[in-house]
């Protein structure tokens, strides 16, 4: 037989499936992959439930339903103050995942350069490598996750053509500066980049921290793709329900892309997301006073069982530093196995947000979970003060 792709070959599973498959395996509590244990608000359930009955079921438009568009179009301008044409500037997609391959199918042709910041969500990179473009990758420094202001200005080049930015930060829940905004897009404009914006968690933050959507800055309204995911922001991640608000000249060729792709989303679910879109301030503040909560619950925790931990200000994700627990020879994928065999608690690793040379130790845990999965975990942990897990000092 002759050979299939050689890249996607060589991929392996997901870390995230591949965690949570030893989960089931071994009735481990599952801090790892990032679905909430919150079955999503019961009126948008109930609404997507009873479309289905009522139907049409049919193909929706290619762009997404009229009224997901006009509720995308309306979010932006309520929350950002953006000016957004529904019929020429938003796209429904299955999902945000397919809306960063509809970006870089639409916008990149092969040996094309995209500058992202690791730690990044581990479709990045091999997404872009399979269309033939080439990420350069910016690490951003822990603890803090501070913007490297020197690295970032020469990852830029004059075959840069796009700027991968996702913010909040999945996985070190960092919530980027409108300082550190101005800094890539003063870099953007300056190599006349488009940006990619992956901002599913944007309501999803806490504190002083405030999610500006680099969209909004001068200069950007007309370079930037601005990605949305109602399963993050409604705790429905199995839909699969995505957004791309773009400007038409960037829209037109993303939307090409789609209708290759999936060519539509499920009109129930569309219907559902749009009727979520419109509900009211509180409900959208109550999501991160909510997960502060359980981010508090979880840090609170692993600070007593003297786990140390880094800063985080959005998405669902908490990072900490493991290094102490690593056995000789051991690296952070090999950690995370032993304690869903040893512990019962799955995690993950975070090399697993790097294309090479990881930081050494560094795990994620995912808290939007219920107290008692949260409770639970912390209890099996506490098994790390022993020295049957745990390394020597």
């Amino acid at each position: 037989m002759k050979p299939t792709n050689a890249q996607l070959s060589q991929t392996g599973t997901t870390i995230f499936e591949a965690m949570s498959g030893l989960a089931r395996q071994h009735g481990a509590t599952n801090l790892g992959q990032g679905f909430p244990d919150d079955p999503g608000p019961l009126a948008l359930r109930q609404a997507a439930a009873a479309y289905v009955l009522d139907g049409p079921n049919q193909y929706p438009p290619m762009m997404g339903l009229p009224a997901l568009r006009q509720a995308v179009a309306a979010h932006d301008k309520r929350f950002y103050g953006l000016d957004v044409d529904w019929q020429t500037e938003v796209l429904v997609t299955s999902g945000a995942t397919e809306a960063l391959l509809d970006c870089f199918l639409g916008l990149l042709e092969p040996g094309d350069e995209v500058v992202l910041l690791e730690p990044a969500y581990d479709t990045y990179a091999p997404a872009l490598r399979r269309i033939g473009a080439v990420p350069r990758a910016v690490r951003l420094v822990p603890p803090d996750w501070s913007l490297p202001r020197a690295e970032l200005a020469a990852a830029f080049t004059p075959r840069t053509k796009l700027l991968l930015l996702n913010s909040p930060l999945n996985p070190a829940g960092k919530v980027f500066t409108r300082a550190e905004l101005e800094v890539l897009a003063e870099l953007c404009i300056a190599h006349d980049a488009y940006a990619v914006c992956d901002e599913v968690y944007e309501h999803l933050v806490f504190g002083a921290a405030r999610h500006v959507p680099l969209m909004t800055l001068p200069g950007m309204r007309e370079r930037t793709a601005r990605i949305g995911s109602a399963g993050k922001t409604f705790s429905v991640t199995g839909w699969k329900v995505g957004y791309i608000t773009a400007p038409p000249a960037m829209l037109h060729p993303i939307a090409k892309a789609h209708q290759l792709v999936t060519f539509t989303t499920p009109p129930n679910l569309q219907h559902a997301v749009a009727l979520g879109l419109a509900q009211d301030d509180a409900y959208f503040a109550s999501l991160g006073a909510t997960l502060a909560r359980s981010r508090d619950r979880l840090a609170t925790g692993l600070t007593a069982l003297g786990i140390p931990i880094l800063p985080c200000d959005g998405t669902y994700f908490l990072v900490a530093d493991f290094s102490r627990w690593l056995r000789a020879g051991e690296d952070d994928l090999a950690l995370c196995r032993r304690l869903v065999t040893e512990v019962g608690v799955v995690l993950i690793p975070l090399s697993a947000f790097y294309d090479r040379e990881p930081p050494r130790g560094l795990v994620r845990f995912c808290y939007c979970k219920l107290d008692q999965t949260i409770d639970a975990a912390l209890g099996k942990l506490a098994a790390l003060a022993g020295p049957a897990v745990g390394a020597a000092p």
